[in-house]
């Protein structure tokens, strides 16, 4: 084995969606006060009896239908989430048994915002070194646990879902299709974007986390792309954590990527933490925007101040 590549990635949404006029119900606001300044117009609300773990294992079957496996073929289950409300059984091992999966290593990972890439990463790391052959790749978030949904700072953002990815090694006849990682965190502004408290409640610095962001962070996007060996020109897609629509534009058009396609899923998902970045692939394969092969650039960021990127080839 030489590396891994992504054999396949699904999505998962709730059925009830939640609109700005929705919202304007519950707290002062309007819908073009949102759009004006973070680009959403809907986002979907998991019921009371959706926890985040079924949301994960919906994106997951969808994923391992798409790349023709069962269950007995995965052996790493890794869901990235900061939502799960219980620690035992964690969110992966719940995912491995409502799919059936027998005798998997089962972890969480938890870096908020950047944990899809985090995992996906963490899964490439281990397939490489041989310790797994096949893995699933999860980020799952119910946002809606953890908000206050009387204040119109936050609850205005956030969306429950899930998107899930399959992992497998590749051979040496083979070029992987996940490339290496950058990745790394602020911990000193740590407290910019925080899910704490009894009961845990999201809040952030939004102007703190907006300006480190669009200043700080296209460099580093600049260097996952380095590290695959591609200039911002050559990719096909541009995949940012959806966080908000005036975020990913400007960080996107100063990353350089002119002739890719930039996903905008947060104008109808809202900010689904580690859910968003998988979740916007997913429908961008899906709707046909991406074709096979194609270069994207998955770029994770927020909590922590964390974040972590790679360039893959689309499934």
């Amino acid at each position: 084995m030489n590396g891994s590549r992504i054999a396949a990635i699904g999505h998962y949404q709730p059925a009830k969606v939640l609109t700005n006029d929705d919202l304007a119900g519950m707290v002062d606001t309007s819908d073009a006060w949102i759009r004006s300044r973070v680009g959403i117009r809907t986002r979907h609300i998991a019921g009371p009896d959706e926890p985040v773990d079924e949301l994960a294992a919906h994106a997951a079957a969808k994923a391992l239908a798409a790349a023709g496996l069962a269950p007995a073929d995965i052996d790493l289950v890794l869901v990235a989430t900061s939502t799960a409300i219980d620690r035992s059984p964690n969110t992966a091992a719940r995912v491995a048994a409502r799919l059936g999966i027998p005798r998997p290593a089962a972890m969480d990972v938890n870096v908020v915002c950047a944990g899809f890439t985090h995992a996906l990463a963490t899964a490439d790391h281990t397939v490489r070194a041989g310790a797994a052959t096949r893995a699933l790749v999860i980020g799952a978030d119910k946002m809606s646990d953890v908000t206050d949904w009387t204040d119109r700072s936050t609850c205005v953002l956030v969306g429950d879902g899930a998107g899930a990815a399959v992992v497998e090694a590749c051979g040496p006849d083979r070029e992987p299709g996940i490339g290496p990682v950058l990745w790394g965190s602020v911990p000193e502004m740590g407290h910019a974007v925080r899910i704490e408290g009894t009961p845990p409640r999201f809040a952030q610095e939004g102007q703190s986390v907006y300006r480190w962001a669009t200043t700080q962070l296209p460099a580093i996007a600049r260097q996952a792309c380095e590290k695959a060996g591609l200039a911002p020109e050559d990719l096909a897609g541009v995949v940012l954590h959806q966080a908000n629509l005036r975020i990913i534009e400007p960080l996107a058009e100063k990353l350089g990527a002119v002739r890719a396609v930039v996903a905008r899923d947060v104008t109808e998902s809202g900010n689904t933490s580690a859910a968003s970045i998988p979740l916007a692939f997913s429908k961008l394969a899906e709707r046909g925007a991406l074709s096979t092969g194609d270069p994207v650039l998955l770029f994770g960021f927020g909590g922590n101040l964390s974040y972590a990127g790679q360039v893959v080839r689309c499934p």
